[in-house]
């Protein structure tokens, strides 16, 4: 049976990485830091985040700012390929743009993402049992955050493609029982100052 209180999902891409297999860089940590201080006043039920070190970081200074709010590390607020579309599924005029993208996934990236994709449907989206609303963050990557925004938008499963989002920028998704979900915060990076916003994102996305 489906939740009858509303969820709101924050959503984060990590800080700046230091590089793919590692922590993060000094402007990494402060974006985490103040994230962190933005957030002191939402009533956050739990942290998740993925289990790799820049998620796992990010997480632990937002925490370092919250009061006794939990932190879970879960493979599924991982970073991970959430579908892989046909290329039947995508716009002609740019199939050849996505595929050329997705072409170094393994094959084990090609079978165990969808399968996380999936349970993150499940664990992270919709309304919740009970009468009061319940708050959560996922400090994740930037394909489950696509994924996830996608979802909220009723777009099709191919459309997590080509949606960026910057380190350390926040995301909210409103699940209410009685209508249909909400983007109420995309990509927003109002808790950061100017030398700080647009890291990780796509230099000729920048506004």
């Amino acid at each position: 049976m489906s939740g009858t209180a509303t969820r709101y999902l924050y959503l984060v891409r990590h800080g700046e990485a230091a590089s793919e297999e590692s922590g993060l860089t000094e402007a990494g940590r402060k974006q985490a830091t103040l994230l962190g201080r933005r957030l002191r006043d939402v009533p956050l039920a739990a942290v998740h985040h993925g289990p790799l070190a820049r998620a796992e970081e990010t997480a632990r200074l937002i925490g370092d700012e919250l009061s006794d709010v939990p932190l879970h590390s879960s493979e599924i607020a991982g970073d991970y390929v959430p579908y892989m579309p046909g290329r039947d599924e995508l716009p002609p005029d740019h199939a050849d743009f996505f595929l050329r993208f997705l072409e170094g996934a393994t094959a084990e990236e090609r079978e165990r993402g969808p399968v996380l994709a999936r349970q993150a449907l499940a664990r992270f989206t919709g309304p919740v049992d009970g009468d009061e609303p319940r708050h959560e963050l996922v400090v994740t990557h930037n394909f489950l955050v696509a994924w996830l925004v996608r979802e909220a938008m009723y777009a099709p499963k191919w459309r997590w493609l080509g949606l960026n989002h910057a380190n350390a920028a926040l995301t909210v998704i409103r699940y209410a029982a009685d209508r249909p979900a909400s983007l109420l915060v995309s990509n927003d990076m109002r808790h950061l100052p100017a030398e700080l916003r647009w890291t990780g994102f796509p230099a000729e996305s920048h506004v």
